[in-house]
């Protein structure tokens, strides 16, 4: 008798529904149901919030940290409003069908043909995976994030001539639905990345430099999380990994529209903010703050609006812009002067393949240019391979939503000789 308990002990574990895996033949049917990851960092299943009582969301999570954060959502905009009926299933055509009395309310819809046996799985890296019985995975949540994003993400900046993937914030700190924010790389170019507010610009990153190539290291004493960007014929996309492959390391774009890396901090029990940008809401480090011809200066105490060398306020409002203190003449002698650490201008041409000298003269020849970059990249080209860019940015017109700091680039700009020799001199 005095097994008995350890019998029914074991028992109940049986019954635990903290398995990783989803079959036809297991379904999540119920609020309590989850999907758990195999060492315990995530779980997936049905959660509601404080502002939505009524509503349930399917979503991934981390499991054993005491602040609940949702990292991926899957029916934002279509919650369940019956939960009494909501149900995660494979369907026959291997598909993940999320549904409730009302009818299906989220789909992979893979399109996947013969494929009796498929199953779902939920990875200690956070991504949910659906898998044909010979392991090939047919669908997974990194391709589809939300406002997370984890390491070993693969964020697709472009594929083939397309924008790839596109970050959404949410609508608030209790609403997971579509937000006002979004992230994507530029429609015009690989070298940047816009946080959008609605259809404008509301944030610009430079992620093809001389810094951001070579690797940035983000992270507290213990951790770091890297990036490498990885260029191949068909697509171009950024991988974040962790010094110690650890999963508490998250960036996230967050309703207000910034960009957070964080971590998590077992002392304090909370996450630590280890980047932000924009840097503070409402300074000048938001796009275009600053105006033409103007940059916002973080090598200041308290970052704000400076005029680029050779230019002069419009007005005492900083934000308006600057003008030139000495007029271009075409055919006349002009000069080129060197700004060090600059986040560079929006608004550029790329030309390829050229040499420092060749991009130089480009701009030289050229009445209308303003002002010119240029650095000799080195990228991770298709596997196993190295590959070297050269990045020939070229400026005509105004230069907008600059700023400065320790780890810019050299801009090359354009003044009348009289006065860039006297920049020079002084």
């Amino acid at each position: 008798m005095a097994c008995l308990p350890v019998f029914i002990y074991l028992l109940l574990i049986s019954f635990c529904k903290c398995d990783d895996q989803l079959t036809q033949a297991k379904q999540l049917i119920r609020p309590g149901d989850m999907l758990v990851s195999k060492n315990g960092f995530f779980a997936l299943g049905f959660f509601s919030l404080a502002t939505s009582n009524q509503s349930l969301f399917l979503g991934i999570w981390y499991n054993n940290i005491q602040e609940r954060t949702y990292v991926w959502v899957a029916n934002r905009n279509n919650p369940i409003t019956n939960p009494s009926s909501a149900m995660l299933a494979i369907s026959n055509s291997s598909d993940l069908v999320l549904s409730d009395s009302k009818g299906t309310l989220w789909t992979t819809m893979t399109n996947i043909t013969g494929g009796d046996g498929a199953y779902a799985a939920l990875l200690d890296s956070g991504n949910l995976v659906l898998r044909l019985p010979n392991n090939r995975t047919v669908w997974q949540s990194f391709d589809h994030p939300t406002d997370t994003i984890l390491s070993n993400m693969k964020i697709l900046l472009r594929y083939k001539e397309q924008v790839g993937m596109r970050l959404f914030a949410w609508k608030g700190p209790d609403d997971p639905s579509t937000g006002d924010f979004s992230c994507s790389g530029d429609p015009n170019s690989d070298l940047q990345v816009f946080v959008w507010h609605g259809t404008k610009p509301y944030y610009r990153s430079i992620v093809l430099d001389n810094v951001w190539v070579s690797g940035r290291a983000y992270g507290s004493n213990t951790s770091f999380m890297y990036q490498t960007f990885v260029n191949t014929q068909d697509e171009f996309y950024v991988i974040y990994t962790t010094s110690d492959s650890s999963p508490y390391m998250r960036i996230v774009l967050d309703y207000m529209g910034t960009f957070r890396l964080l971590s998590w901090n077992a002392s304090s029990l909370s996450w630590a903010v280890y980047s932000q940008r924009p840097v503070t809401i409402g300074n000048c480090d938001l796009y275009d703050s600053c105006g033409p011809f103007s940059y916002c200066d973080f090598t200041l105490g308290i970052p704000r609006c400076q005029c680029i060398d050779g230019f002069e306020p419009y007005s005492s409002n900083s934000s308006r812009g600057c003008r030139r203190k000495q007029q271009l003449k075409c055919g006349g002698e002009n000069h080129f002067v060197t700004i060090p650490g600059m986040k560079l201008p929006d608004k550029f041409f790329h030309v390829r393949d050229k040499s420092f000298e060749e991009c130089a003269s480009e701009c030289s020849r050229n009445c209308s240019c303003t002002a010119y970059a240029y650095t000799n990249l080195t990228i991770t080209g298709s596997p196993g391979t190295i590959v070297g860019q050269s990045r020939c940015l070229l400026w005509v017109g105004e230069l907008v939503d600059m700023a400065r700091n320790n780890l810019g680039d050299n801009l090359y700009l354009r003044l009348a000789k009289s006065l860039g020799m006297e920049i020079m001199e002084g």
